[in-house]
């Protein structure tokens, strides 16, 4: 009896503690100037792949090219992102089975969990961790998604994620899209042709002829920008539907580091040298399936800016009180520009 009270009291223990970690990290966060989408308020992402099925009260997420299934009321005004849950696919599964063997007359009924297992293919994706429990999220198949559940959900582009709350929420939802497309694009073999399978230990498509193994595709890139005592380079791109200040920005190419990408963007798209390169942070943007390195350098010499203008169609220098830019808490680019116009300390 003393054991089993002992053991009682550890485990209650354990949960205070973990409440209180949860507690001080949302307060952490909160408490910092600036973060962007992926530092979650009050939560913990757990991306290590895992062989398992989905039970009562597990997301699952269904993606069309690069729009996500959410609950209409998110639309109606509360703005408060909610998928589908493992329950309401049963649910909807058993109602038109119910119906369709009213039609036919047979009393069967196939509408249960296991049933919906076995009807359709979920891929598990990862865990989501707050101070509520812990949330999984798989992904569906579009194709087996019962039409009655359209009445309360609808598939919505990404770029929702921007402005929807929670943010760990919004996380989930863009970082499904990536990786769903992933699976999509990853089917057959790139040096055999043959249907690729899942791996059991990590996530990777495993080719069962010739043995290659393909990845996530994660593209690398830099944001970087560019000072000049108290004015900032800031950009638009050219034809682009987003028309608000940037920062330059381009991908890495092979055989150069990541500071020489620096060097060399900055080079093509104004025609300007950069010294004093900084390392700022990175992050990962699911929207365009990319690794982001933010940097800060100096000018070196000449500041008279020679437009790309089939990348740009702005190129300026901007004194911190002449910045437009308000923070927006999603995108490292914002952030950084955020923290120039504030005149805070960046780099390392």
């Amino acid at each position: 009896m003393k054991r089993e009270v002992r053991s009682l009291s550890i485990l209650s223990l354990y949960r205070l503690v973990r409440i209180e970690f949860f507690k001080c990290l949302e307060l952490y966060i909160l408490r910092r100037d600036t973060r962007v989408i992926q530092e979650l308020t009050g939560a913990v992402y757990h991306n290590e792949y895992r062989t398992i099925e989905p039970e009562s009260g597990d997301y699952i997420m269904f993606v069309k090219g690069r729009s996500v299934l959410v609950k209409k009321s998110v639309l109606a005004g509360n703005g408060i992102l909610e998928y589908l849950k493992l329950e309401e696919l049963v649910k909807a599964k058993a109602e038109c089975v119910a119906a369709a063997n009213k039609k036919t007359g047979i009393s069967e009924n196939d509408g249960n969990s296991e049933n919906i297992k076995d009807n359709m293919k979920f891929t598990y994706l990862f865990q989501i961790e707050t101070s509520k429990g812990t949330m999984k999220f798989f992904l569906g198949e579009n194709d087996k998604l019962p039409s009655s559940l359209l009445n309360i959900c609808s598939y919505e582009p990404q770029n929702i994620f921007r402005e929807k709350k929670p943010d760990y929420m919004a996380f989930a939802g863009v970082t499904a899209c990536q990786l769903a497309n992933w699976y999509v694009s990853t089917r057959y073999c790139g040096a055999c042709g043959a249907l690729l399978e899942h791996d059991k230990k990590e996530r990777m498509m495993r080719c069962p002829k010739c043995g290659a193994m393909h990845y996530p595709k994660i593209s690398p890139a830099v944001i970087v920008a560019v000072t000049d005592s108290d004015k900032l380079l800031m950009t638009k791109y050219a034809g682009r539907a987003y028309t608000k200040y940037a920062l330059i920005a381009g991908f890495a190419e092979i055989g150069e580091t990541i500071e020489e990408t620096v060097r060399r963007e900055v080079m093509e798209e104004v025609g300007l040298k950069v010294k004093n390169i900084r390392y700022y942070k990175s992050q990962p943007w699911s929207f365009t399936d990319t690794m982001l390195f933010g940097f800060f350098c100096e000018l070196d010499g000449d500041d008279t800016i020679r437009l790309d203008e089939e990348e740009l169609s702005v190129g300026k220098w901007l004194r911190r009180e002449e910045i437009p830019t308000e923070y927006d808490g999603i995108s490292l680019t914002n952030e950084m520009i955020m923290r120039f116009k504030n005149g805070e300390h960046y780099g390392s």
